[in-house]
């Protein structure tokens, strides 16, 4: 079959390739390589998929169903691997294929369609923290995960070159930055970007996370993704701010997180997404994660 990526990875990857870049055009014979390698019989492409990997729905020589997933070296799919195989299927989509190949992944099927993110809001962010409590877990010591200080500081460096119309909340996240790295309470393996959308329903469990792109450090970052999950109806709302307040507490209690460290996070993180979103042309998202932003 044809390989053709869909047109959101198309313009996810287009916003962050370097120049010269060529993955996208070798991916239909890269894809079409992997499943002919392990003989697998492909059903279809997801669709929309995700923003930096494509996603293929096969079933292996046993007739059984899994997920073929290639992503570009940027994408950091090793590092996606070792952390699924330190978490060994708890609270994570399992690895199915015994050997490495660089860039491509064969995972368990789950049911890529149906997310926590059906559930009403209540709900799914009690589903999506359980999740999430499971992941954090002590990275093995001979790791080589990224960790939020190194990931931060490239953040960092891009943010300071915003615009003065967003400047007064580049300098609040950056201070929050600097007074969080000072003294972090835990080094666990996080999930690294998560949210509901990558909770997926499935056979053995519930619920189990997919899409890592995991860091070492506090467990209050990992968090900070989720507070702005739905963020334009938390933005449609006149309690928007309101609900984020009760929010960030709620989930910091949950989840045995410092609320003011929860708080500092998710400041950094959404504006580090607002002024990226600014950056690559995004203006109707930027505007709502730095609206977010100004309510913490």
């Amino acid at each position: 079959m044809a390989f053709e990526p869909p047109q959101r990875l198309v313009r996810a990857l287009g916003e962050t390739a370097p120049s010269g870049d060529d993955w996208l055009e070798k991916l239909p014979e890269v894809a079409q390589e992997a499943v002919d390698l392990r003989e697998l019989t492909v059903e279809r492409v997801q669709v929309p998929g995700g923003r930096s990997s494509l996603v293929v729905l096969v079933r292996r020589t046993d007739g059984t169903p899994a997920v073929l997933k290639l992503a570009p070296g940027r994408a950091r799919p090793e590092s996606e691997r070792a952390a699924l195989a330190r978490w060994g299927g708890l609270g994570a989509v399992q690895l199915v294929e015994p050997f490495a190949a660089e860039g491509v992944l064969v995972l368990e099927r789950l049911h890529p369609d149906v997310s926590v993110r059906s559930l009403p809001e209540a709900k799914a962010l009690l589903e999506a923290a359980g999740t999430l409590r499971r992941l954090w877990v002590e990275p093995p010591g001979d790791h080589a995960f990224e960790t939020v200080a190194e990931r931060t500081g490239r953040q960092a460096v891009a943010m300071r070159g915003a615009g003065s119309e967003v400047s007064a909340l580049v300098s609040a996240a950056l201070d929050a930055r600097e007074s969080l790295l000072v003294a972090p309470p835990e080094v666990r393996l996080l999930h690294g970007t998560f949210r509901q959308s990558k909770v997926l329903a499935a056979e053995r469990m519930p619920w189990l996370a997919v899409g890592p792109d995991p860091v070492v450090g506090e467990c209050a970052f990992d968090l900070a993704r989720l507070v702005r999950d739905r963020v334009e109806d938390l933005i449609a709302t006149p309690s928007g701010a309101a609900t984020t307040r009760r929010r960030v507490k709620r989930l910091a209690e949950s989840l045995d997180v410092d609320q003011e460290r929860l708080r500092g996070w998710t400041l950094f993180r959404a504006v580090e997404s607002g002024v990226r979103a600014l950056r690559v042309g995004r203006p109707r998202d930027a505007e709502l994660l730095l609206e977010f932003a100004g309510w913490l």
